[in-house]
Formats: structure tokens, sequence, C-alpha cells
């Protein structure tokens, strides 16, 4: 796929503006206790990842409760909430802090949380998608057939709302 189509820009342009908006709009459980909705989950993930040892994230302790919002992802998923909240307690200590962080929530703390994820997602599914669309398909495939496909791929609404809207974070 060449790199100079137009429809390959524009289509990436229009995925990213895309995620960016929904994340502007209200998530599930905005500010509505004692759960908070899928973006404490993810918060509370980092809190736990950060402040505890590996062996503690899926033991239920005075330290970990389970039962609220317990780390219920394969350990890679674990590893990535403990990269992404290596770098929230750097640059906030507030937003993991244990126990006292447990329904947090701030602008700059969501704009972190939706720039991770969408960092993500431009290094991993969006080069996955171009890798697929470009290298795996066969020879015979224009270009331009492609860079659209790709796109369409890309604008998924699903894995948008998902991801962006409710901070399930599906793709990440």
């Amino acid at each position: 796929m060449p790199m100079t189509d137009n429809v390959w820009y524009f289509g990436n342009l229009l995925a990213v503006l895309l995620r960016w908006t929904c994340g502007q709009f209200p998530h599930s459980g905005a500010a509505t206790p004692p759960m908070f909705g899928d973006y404490e989950a993810q918060r509370h993930w980092m809190e736990v990842t950060v402040n505890l040892q590996p062996n503690h994230w899926y033991t239920n302790t005075t330290d970990n409760d389970l039962l609220y919002w317990g780390l219920d992802y394969p350990p890679l998923t674990a590893y990535h909430s403990y990269f992404n909240g290596k770098i929230a307690q750097y640059l906030n200590p507030l937003w993991t802090q244990l126990h006292t962080s447990r329904g947090f929530e701030s602008y700059y703390h969501k704009l972190f949380m939706r720039s991770s994820v969408l960092f993500v997602d431009l290094l991993i599914y969006f080069s996955s998608i171009y890798n697929y669309w470009s290298i795996c398909l066969k020879p015979d495939f224009k270009p331009r057939d492609k860079a659209v496909n790709c796109v369409i791929s890309l604008i998924n609404p699903a894995l948008i709302l998902i991801d962006y809207g409710h901070f399930q974070l599906s793709t990440t």
C-alpha cells in the first residue's frame, strides 16, 4: 500500500479523530458509586499493580478486595496496567494511591487514560491492521483497495465505542 495514497492518510486521521471525539463524552458509571464504572476498573487495576507484588494481584487481601474491580484479565493485561500505572504514578501519585484513590476521577487522569489507549492503539492495533492489509493479502489486490479496507477496519465502531466510549480497553 503506497504511503502516498490519500485514502490511507485521510483514513488514519479519521480513525484517530473518531477515537478522540468518542472519548470526550461521559463514560458508563461516571461519578456513580459504589463501583464508578469501567474507567474506575482500569484506574483501580493500575492502583493494584503498582502497589502490590505480582503474586498478590489475583489474591483477595485487605489491600486487594477482589469484589471491588478485582483484576480479572490475564497477566499480560495486568502488566499493561502496571506499565500505565507507573507512568500515572510518576505524573501524579494521587491517581494510583492504594486505598485512598478509590473512585478518583479527574480531567487530567482521564486525559492520561485516553491518551494511553490511543498510543497503544496506534502502536499495536493500527500497525497490525496495516500489516494485514498490506502484507498478508494477495498481491493482486489494488493498493487503493487495500487502503480502503484498512480504513474500514480502523473505523470499526464497535471497537471505538467499547474502548473509548465505555472504557473497556478491548484492543489494548
